[in-house]
């Protein structure tokens, strides 16, 4: 069975969080436009001035996504 992979982009500042929701939108496009399933994209707010956007998607696809979106880091979805 496959591991599940978050992959997990940070961002700063005032509009961290904005940029962070925005950032959603285009992984959603991206997981459409390249029929690439995925569980969940969702953000977490760490602190008003740090947000991260993130995928969660099968260890299988990983590459893919990780190749072409470069991610700021991932981790194994426990």
């Amino acid at each position: 069975m496959s591991r599940k992979i978050k992959l997990i982009w940070d961002f700063r500042g005032e509009d961290a969080k904005e940029t962070a929701i925005h950032h959603t939108k285009h992984l959603k496009e991206f997981a459409t436009a390249e029929s690439l399933p995925y569980y969940t994209i969702d953000i977490k707010e760490v602190n008003p001035m740090l947000c991260a956007a993130f995928i969660n998607v099968d260890e299988t696809n990983m590459k893919i996504f990780r190749d072409a979106l470069k991610p700021h880091r991932g981790e194994v979805v426990a």
